[in-house]
């Protein structure tokens, strides 16, 4: 197969995937199953799509298939009558159905994943996989899991889906709120993968971060009463705005100081600062939603690096240390507190209040810590970490700013750039890192 063909399908996978599962799951009724099934059909695209050409309507051939393979499955279990019989009850009551208050397949599909009988980890895993598309290797770098362990995550999430019979259904409103927490982590998950993506050859990833911009308008716009539901959306636009800027015309991460702000989109901005103050005007406090879209408004304010109110910053990220006992939140406070403070401090954070075991295998710490090392004049062991963290990087973007950073050591000027960095210990404690996500 040519490498054209594949990167096609998988482009249409990105765009079209939720979609073909959540019509899938309409008919099925079984989430897990209508993901397979999708997959199915693009093990078909891959085969077929080479030598007939990609179909105009690439979206509606991939349902076809999958809803093909349902029937045919039907029809191996000798339950395709019954099954007549059900589809033909339930449009007869949708039809009689007057009002739906998730209108939206996608959110639809997120909802479902999101059912109680489910974990809280292996909600948000299996709606990264179902709803935004992600590989499962993407999936465990931003849970920093080994991929077998993933894998086996996501595997048992369908089969207790469909033990429970749980339906691809609307929950009833009183349910929402079981519900919302996980919903609201699986939206920022998917856009924080959108905003530095995981792996792959590009820095941003915008298709997905804009599915998780409207998703999460219109959770916001489904719990208009959750403060925290505001300060995603807040967190979000602010973020987004700053997509023009953040990538440069070769394809490379921009970093913060070398940011041309006047391409941040202000319209952007002056939502998110608006939707944070729709979260704040509740009264409750902040949580990590809202604090994480104070740091965002703190650069977003700033006319450069330098009038930033990095003391700001460091409050901000402690208060969200507390809450969330994330250890790139940590490693955050400390990039915050070298532009507050000295690299000095900042190191010693790293190397005496981190909890480096979590941060096994990601090429967070060590990237950090050559930063700092590089700042304080010890060049030789910076050069040791930013290789080590280079080796680590998934992203081939981000692997090329390391190595070029180790070739010209002596011109690396500052933490305010640290561009990429992005881990997530679980889904109860979003990691809420400025710094870590690129700034």
């Amino acid at each position: 197969m040519s490498d054209d063909v594949r990167r096609t399908v998988e482009a249409v996978w990105r765009i079209e995937g939720a979609r073909v599962v959540s019509t899938v799951a309409r008919m099925v009724g079984d989430v897990g199953l209508a993901e397979d099934l999708a997959q199915d059909a693009l093990a078909d695209a891959l085969a077929q799509w080479p030598e007939s050409g990609v179909p105009r309507n690439a979206g509606a051939w991939l349902t076809a298939v999958a809803k093909r393979r349902a029937i045919d499955t039907w029809r191996r279990s000798e339950r395709l009558d019954d099954r007549y019989r059900t589809l033909a009850h339930d449009m007869s009551t949708a039809a009689e159905q007057e009002w739906e208050p998730i209108e939206d397949d996608v959110l639809k599909l997120v909802f479902a994943a999101c059912h109680p009988v489910l974990s809280r980890e292996a909600q948000v895993a299996l709606t990264l996989r179902v709803v935004s598309g992600l590989t499962t290797e993407e999936i465990a770098r931003m849970f920093l899991v080994p991929v077998p362990t993933m894998q086996q995550r996501i595997v048992r999430a369908k089969k207790t889906l469909s033990a429970a019979r749980v339906p691809f259904a609307v929950p009833e409103p009183h349910e929402w709120g079981r519900r919302l927490a996980a919903v609201l982590a699986v939206v920022y998950l998917v856009f924080t993968e959108g905003y530095a993506a995981t792996s792959g050859d590009r820095v941003l990833r915008t298709d997905l971060a804009g599915e998780a911009l409207r998703l999460g308008r219109m959770v916001a716009a489904l719990a208009p009463r959750e403060p925290e539901a505001h300060a995603l959306v807040a967190l979000m636009e602010i973020q987004a705005s700053r997509f023009a800027a953040r990538v440069g015309p070769d394809g490379a991460p921009v970093l913060l100081a070398d940011q041309d702000r006047s391409r941040w989109d202000r319209g952007q901005i002056t939502r998110g600062l608006a939707a944070l103050a729709r979260a704040d005007a509740f009264g409750r406090g902040r949580g990590p939603y809202g604090l994480q879209a104070a740091i965002a408004a703190c650069h977003a304010r700033a006319a450069d690096v330098a009038d930033t109110d990095w003391e700001e910053i460091v409050t901000l990220y402690t208060a969200l240390e507390q809450l969330t006992k994330n250890p790139v939140v940590t490693l955050n406070r400390a990039v915050a507190v070298s532009m507050a403070a000295d690299p000095a401090t900042a190191l010693r954070i790293l190397d005496e209040e981190l909890d480096a075991k979590r941060l096994a295998g990601s090429y967070l710490l060590p990237s950090a810590r050559g930063e700092l090392l590089a700042r304080l004049g010890r060049h030789q062991e910076a050069r040791e970490e930013l290789r080590r963290a280079a080796d680590l990087a998934g992203n081939e973007r981000q692997r090329a700013v390391l190595l070029e950073r180790i070739e010209g050591l002596e011109g690396l000027e500052g933490l305010e750039g640290l561009e990429g960095l992005k881990g997530l210990e679980g889904p109860d404690d979003p990691d809420g890192s400025e710094e870590s996500k690129g700034s």
